[in-house]
């Protein structure tokens, strides 16, 4: 295993102003390892003090913390409790005088900008509640936004929430037949979407990819509502409707809805390449505590701070990001388009320009920014900068160091986290207050009992094994929706018994700090010995010519599996050589069981619009599979890269 020495201490001023200390100081705890242990020991008194200390405006406050009577998997969450999430992110925050706060900014493609206030914002949304209820909408429907990232998405996402609605939100860059399967799983009442965005100078037509989705569908709603992003000139259909049009004239006072904690808030489909998607239902007091947790205690989200996290409304981090930062009064950002387009510095610029105070990513993210700005970075000022964020992949160690010291200047933490749709959040992270070596997420998250086991369901430490949580928490997935318990049961509660599987691969080394090393289906085991391929990938991205890698299993007759990996590199280098280069690299690093033994150079790796790279859509291609949706690329010629090489396998296989 990798040995990481070198460790990150925060700065004394920097732990003494953080808002995890005070909460720590005014509990008389000690440390943050110390709080941690209570709120994972003591479920009830962290679940229990949470909604008071983050300012959550109940309805009915709840009787009892949690009733666990019917076992972890169906464990029910302030029993009694009434509340409304629009309720909390904006209106309360205009009765406590502060209207006038910015809730987002919104970043054009083009540029151009455009803030919203909290009196801005719920005047909207209460237009929008009132004609979502016109066109029948009630409690308990779901909503499905097929959208993209423009301050209408942001009015209909609270809207929905106020009438007491779930959100059910697709990424805009799905293809129709993605789309349409998920309207058909939602049954959803009204749809909400927009004529199209701009995305690299182009156009992209929403509203053709919608009307082709619908085509397909046995499920129609009662109505559909587009955006004018692109200003096309429609002629909408039965049903159909424009938003600014709804919205003008439309009743401006809306009261919200109160609905039990227990009701779905979040209808969120994971996607894939195969298989189909599971409706993960996220309730109402999930949705709304686990964000303002994450971004309060370890994130460190401060009045007047602006959070900018690179994702999309269609992902787990974009509503995270939304709820989270408004129901705390901050203000968050968000971006139409690429993030490095019309100019690779594109991120930098939002930093400097808008003084963001808190910068998200995927690992893929950070090595862009690297790689078009490593060498221009001291020309822009980050110094309003305080935490970075990491999620949807493992960090190397190489990103890790530059963004901590290049972009942070050794000052700033980088909080490396790992959860997933089913949570709505990360149940591993750090806080801003602990000592970090390279790549770690330090230990559980607060309020989530969480460990590493073996096959036999041991605990383990100094080797890989299964993440697990040994207690529920309120922001579990309540079953997936529209189907029969037993799916759920089968996907998190069988491995285990009582214990959920998560599906990652974890190591908590000697010092204690804990590793994600990849999903468990990203595990390579060869001759019985099993690595995680961020690990591999890790010591081939710390090589000077490589920016970025993906490694996997292939299975052989001998070993059980051999590694292949594919590496970006950087620049137009000289690059022959460099797989044997790669190859010594790895044996020096890990030994010579876990030489890969293919070593491919690509151009490009498949990922999605956040960044992640796909390393299943590999896997898939090595199978001779097609990939089932290219929409959820970013870059879907990058497939034709790796599939070359694959054939050359393959032929060399055959010869």
């Amino acid at each position: 295993m990798n040995q990481y020495s070198s460790i990150w201490y925060p700065p004394k001023e920097l732990v003494n102003s953080a808002n995890v200390t005070l909460f720590m100081e005014s509990h008389g705890l000690k440390g943050y390892k110390e709080f941690v242990e209570r709120s994972t020991r003591e479920l009830e008194w962290f679940w229990g003090k949470l909604p008071e200390w983050l300012g959550i405006a109940w309805f009915k406050p709840p009787i009892h913390v949690s009733d666990p009577s019917k076992g972890p998997m169906w464990t029910k969450w302030y029993i009694g409790a009434t509340l409304n999430i629009t309720y909390n992110t904006v209106d309360r925050h205009i009765k406590n005088g502060r209207g006038d706060r910015i809730a987002f900014i919104w970043q054009g493609e083009d540029g151009s900008l455009e803030y919203y206030s909290y009196s801005r914002l719920k005047e909207r949304i209460d237009k929008i509640a009132s004609r979502f209820t016109e066109l029948g909408a009630r409690k308990g429907d779901n909503i499905l936004l097929y959208t993209t990232m423009i301050p209408d998405m942001i009015v209909a996402f609270y809207a929905a929430l106020k009438i007491g609605a779930a959100v059910a939100p697709v990424f805009s860059g799905f293809a129709p037949a993605s789309v349409a399967e998920r309207i058909d799983a939602s049954k959803a009442k009204i749809i909400v979407s927009a004529d199209g965005y701009y995305r690299r100078g182009r156009e992209i037509n929403l509203y053709e990819n919608l009307r082709s989705a619908l085509s397909l569908t046995e499920h129609k709603p009662k109505a559909v509502v587009y955006s004018r992003r692109l200003g096309l000139d429609l002629e909408l259909g039965e049903n159909e409707y424009w938003f600014d049009k709804l919205e003008n004239g439309a009743r401006p006072r809306y009261e919200p809805v109160e609905v039990s904690g227990e009701d779905i808030a979040l209808l969120m489909y994971t996607s894939g390449t195969t298989g189909k998607p599971k409706g993960i239902q996220i309730r109402q007091h999930g949705a709304l505590l686990m964000p303002m947790k994450d971004i309060y205690f370890n994130m460190d989200l401060k009045p007047g701070d602006k959070f900018f996290w690179v994702t999309d409304i269609g992902w787990m981090m974009g509503p995270w990001q939304i709820i989270g930062v408004n129901a705390l009064g901050g203000t968050h950002v968000i971006i139409e388009g690429a993030i490095n387009y019309p100019e690779p510095t594109r991120i930098l610029d939002l930093i400097d320009g808008l003084g963001i105070t808190q910068l998200g990513f995927a690992a893929t993210v950070a090595r862009l920014i690297k790689k078009d700005a490593e060498k221009i970075v001291d020309n822009y000022d980050l110094s309003t900068l305080r935490t970075f964020g990491n999620t949807g992949e493992p960090i190397d160690t190489d990103t890790w160091t530059w963004v901590m010291y290049s972009l942070g200047r050794g000052e700033k933490p980088l909080i490396n986290l790992s959860g997933g749709t089913d949570m709505f959040g990360p149940i591993v992270l750090p806080s801003p207050t602990v000592p970090l070596k390279p790549s770690t997420l330090w230990g559980p998250g607060l309020g989530c009992d969480i460990d590493v086991l073996d096959d036999e369901g041991k605990s383990v430490r100094g080797n890989v094994g299964y993440l697990v949580m040994k207690k529920p928490i309120p922001s579990m997935t309540w079953g997936f929706f529209g189907e029969p318990h037993d799916r759920y049961i089968q996907t998190y509660w069988s491995r285990f018994p009582g214990i959920w599987y998560h599906g990652d691969w974890a190591l908590i080394d000697e010092d204690g700090y804990w590793f994600i090393l990849g999903r468990a289906d990203d595990v390579i085991k060869v001759a019985g010995k099993r690595i995680g391929s961020a690990e591999v990938e890790d010591i081939i991205n710390s090589h000077l010519s490589v920016a970025e890698t993906a490694c996997i299993g292939i299975p052989d007759p001998i070993k059980g599996e051999v590694i292949a990996c594919f590496s970006v590199p950087k620049g137009e280098k000289e690059m022959t050589g460099l797989d044997a280069e790669l190859k010594t690299l790895v044996v020096e690093k890990l030994g010579r069981p876990f030489e890969p033994k293919y070593m491919f150079i690509v151009d490009d790796l498949p990922r999605t619009r956040s960044g992640k790279i796909m390393r299943r859509v590999i896997r898939d291609l090595l199978k001779g599979w097609e990939l089932k949706d290219k929409s959820i690329l970013e870059n879907p010629e990058s497939i034709e890269a790796v599939k070359q090489v694959i054939d050359q396998l393959k032929q060399g296989e055959n010869d």
